[in-house]
């Protein structure tokens, strides 16, 4: 009678310390942080990686139309010129390494790209008045976000007292493709992302000698 009346009473113990080692686990907080965070971690860093190369793009943005106003500085005083048999004479690809050289910085040109454009697009042209300028993209189609067309870009610049046109387009590649559809309405070909840094300047050269 005394071993089971001993048995009962260790049954009785071990009851209650079993319930009581759960009721514990169940409270425990021991590594949640450690959980959350993982749980969190990889959009926070996304989001925080958009906003820095949305700040990278928007500065690179500046960049080229800083490049952009410089050039056109140069044509329209006559510090740059095309096809006037003067020492100032500049060819497309030499007009595309100046440029090149301003955005150095940032935006890297190699000698296939400023040969053959894939990523930067200069359109250089002259008009006889400023009402002739265009004031929209060109586009491959009517689409609404269709990519731009390039084919009619061209370099021939005015002399003194023309009036001309300098556009520069630059595909900036995006690797978190999350704010790009946002900021722009032009979308990349299949298999690319990029934001399209669009700057332009129309102006009269001076009537240099």
């Amino acid at each position: 009678m005394n071993t089971n009346a001993n048995d009962m009473s260790e049954g009785s113990t071990k009851q209650p310390c079993t319930s009581g080692l759960w009721r514990r686990l169940r409270r425990s907080r021991d590594g949640a942080a450690a959980i959350e965070f993982a749980i969190l971690a990889i959009p926070y860093f996304m989001i925080i990686f958009a906003i820095l190369e949305t700040f990278a793009a928007f500065t690179a943005e500046q960049l080229v139309t800083n490049a952009v106003n410089t050039l056109a500085r140069e044509l329209r005083t006559g510090k740059i010129t095309y096809n006037l048999g003067r020492t100032t004479d500049k060819t497309a690809v030499e007009f595309r390494q100046a440029f090149c050289d301003e955005i150095a910085i940032m935006i890297s040109c190699s000698a296939t790209e400023i040969a053959t454009p894939s990523s930067l697009y200069l359109d250089t042209r002259t008009f006889t008045k400023f009402s002739d300028i265009p004031t929209t993209i060109p586009r491959v189609s009517t689409a609404s976000f269709a990519d731009i067309d390039p084919s009619s870009f061209g370099y021939n610049p005015g002399g003194p007292k023309s009036i001309n046109m300098l556009r520069a387009y630059y595909r900036w590649t995006v690797l978190t493709d999350l704010v790009r559809p946002y900021i722009t309405t032009v979308r990349p070909a299949e298999g690319s992302s990029y934001f399209l840094i669009v700057a332009t300047t129309a102006f009269q050269n001076e009537d240099y000698p």
